[in-house]
């Protein structure tokens, strides 16, 4: 699905502070949200922090924030982040929220975008937003949390969910994942990549990807498959064969495919059509190309194919996804 935050005014996204709230977690909205502008140099979102009343928050570290505002303004939240907390109390143990909480939640306006990173999914799911929907967390709560909302469709696999206007997000790192994932729909790729680079981050990482890799860091003296990725991004314009792939590497097709799935958690197909998407999407909201001459620089060979897996990411036809980000990322060139 393809949606926009439009207009002048500015976005405003406001994360819940639980007691317990991981430090991590707690500020990468600020660092993603925070660091996108527009090409005018315009914040496109305004971050702020409530805590279920203001004052004093212990975290999980050994040091204490002091939160200025109260649930009050979650009432004031476009965007409702809920981090991780190792102390979530009735929303982990019963699946229930306690009255504090409820009062605060009682507070966010119907509509608002909520989104939870790891085990913030508790606090949603306990609020009764995730029944009879898709949903994520930590890995190593899945099962825990499958048993205590069974009306979850709970996916155990993937770094994040996107079901419209409720998401969720695997641990830690993955919640910057999902929030560049936002920053990308609301406003193009265009300037979700330039706040990865910001960030220094990968730009771009599958919802859909594995969350635990058995084997993410190669042992010494064991060959990757770095050197192949780095030689298919430089000829994404043409096709790209598994045995290629292989040959880079001095692997056979067989060992090279184990080993890319074991470190990048997709098959090398999968990640191909993630990086010529990637590239159309670029292609489309900075260039004035033709929507059949993205297609072939992004290698998918037709337009067919291009608006087919286009659609598939994002939910819309190439033309619509250039008329809905072009304004962002200012003129066109060739």
């Amino acid at each position: 699905m393809a949606d926009t935050v439009n207009g002048d005014r500015t976005h405003r996204v406001v994360v819940l502070a639980l007691a317990g709230v991981i430090p991590f977690e707690l500020g990468i909205p600020y660092r993603i949200f925070g660091k996108a502008r527009a090409a005018s140099g315009r914040p496109l979102y305004e971050v702020l922090t409530c805590g279920v009343e203001p004052g004093p928050v212990v975290t999980d570290a050994d040091f204490t924030i002091s939160v200025e505002h109260g649930p009050a303004l979650l009432a004031e939240a476009d965007t409702v982040v809920v981090p991780a907390s190792h102390e979530l109390g009735p929303a982990y143990e019963q699946g229930r929220l306690d009255e504090p909480l409820a009062g605060a939640f009682a507070h966010i306006r119907p509509g608002t975008r909520m989104m939870s990173i790891c085990t913030g999914s508790y606090v949603l799911a306990a609020a009764g937003l995730l029944d009879g929907r898709p949903a994520t967390t930590h890995w190593s709560s899945a099962d825990h949390f499958q048993r205590l909302f069974p009306n979850v469709r709970v996916d155990p696999d993937v770094l994040f969910v996107d079901d419209g206007d409720v998401l969720t997000s695997a641990g830690v790192a993955a919640g910057v994942d999902l929030c560049l994932h936002l920053v990308r729909r609301d406003h193009g790729a265009g300037i979700a990549n330039d706040v990865a680079r910001r960030s220094v981050v990968p730009p771009h990482r599958d919802g859909g990807q594995a969350q635990y890799i058995h084997r993410p860091v190669p042992e010494p003296r064991m060959a990757t498959t770095t050197a192949a990725r780095a030689w298919a991004l430089d000829r994404l314009d043409r096709p790209v064969s598994l045995r290629e792939l292989a040959a880079q590497e001095s692997m056979s097709v067989r060992t090279f495919t184990r080993r890319f799935r074991e470190e990048v958690g997709t098959s090398p197909g999968q990640w191909l059509v993630q990086q010529r998407v990637a590239r159309a999407r670029h292609l489309l909201e900075s260039t004035g190309l033709s929507v059949d001459q993205v297609a072939r620089d992004a290698g998918f060979g037709s337009t067919a194919s291009m608006r087919q897996h286009l659609q598939s990411a994002v939910g819309v036809s190439p033309t619509a996804y250039r008329r809905t980000f072009r304004a962002a990322t200012g003129p066109a060139t060739e």
